[in-house]
């Protein structure tokens, strides 16, 4: 009779040390992931800034908004925009220096160029200043060249002002000549690059696509701007 209640005392204590092992691996698997806080950071220019839209309508803080509707989660999207209208790649290197950035951005968006060009700045000006700006973005994005997206130059010359301003298929030939070298720069350095001036070259077709003043991007084309941003921007912060 000891022998059976013996045993049977064994039984129920391993029954109980399986049940505290089971409850135990449920609670591991019941832990609530806690929300993430991301920064994000837009750099560049009237492209950026979003000129002539409103603020939320500008690619950024709709990028922004998009990526916060993405998740069933409640993660929290911190956006910097550091842009001003008329800015070449010299101004927005002047202006990172004033900021006194942190490097704690977890994706940067860089856009710039179309002042050099506008301006009729040395191309050689370009060549020198757009590597030195992807640089410091990395330095920004923590260091990490997978959390930089840059983006290709919008071709102002299918706008109603691009076609009263200058020669319009000039103006296109230069805009790809710097589109060109910023992408062949991103394919030899491993950086992401995101081609969105096919979209601007429907405005003449598609007047909807070009902002009030006739020459900047309307609130859809900011749109259709973040349709090719969005996939990548989660694959980079997720």
């Amino acid at each position: 009779m000891k022998k059976v209640s013996f045993i049977l005392l064994s039984f129920i204590s391993l029954f109980a040390c399986k049940s505290d092992e089971i409850i135990e691996a449920s609670n591991d698997d019941m832990e609530i992931e806690q929300p993430q806080n991301y920064n994000l950071l837009s750099l560049g220019d009237s492209y950026t800034i979003g000129q002539s839209v409103c603020d939320t309508c500008r690619f950024p803080e709709q990028l922004k908004h998009r990526l916060s509707t993405s998740f069933d989660n409640e993660d929290t999207y911190n956006l910097n925009v550091i842009a001003q209208t008329g800015w070449t790649t010299t101004d927005l290197i002047a202006a990172i220096v004033n900021e006194n950035l942190g490097n704690n951005y977890d994706l940067v968006t860089l856009l710039i160029g179309v002042n050099n060009q506008y301006q009729n700045d040395s191309f050689s000006l370009y060549e020198d200043e757009f590597p030195e700006l992807v640089n410091t973005a990395i330095t920004l994005a923590k260091n990490d060249k997978n959390n930089l997206i840059v983006i290709s130059i919008p071709d102002y010359a299918y706008t109603p002002f691009g076609q009263g301003n200058g020669n319009p298929e000039i103006t296109s030939q230069e805009i790809d000549m710097y589109n060109t070298f910023a992408e062949n720069y991103c394919m030899q350095q491993n950086i992401t690059f995101v081609n969105i001036t096919d979209i601007t070259r429907n405005g003449l077709d598609n007047t909807a696509l070009v902002a009030s003043d006739g020459l900047h991007p309307s609130e859809l084309a900011y749109s259709l701007f973040v349709e090719r941003l969005l996939p990548i921007a989660i694959s980079k912060i997720q």
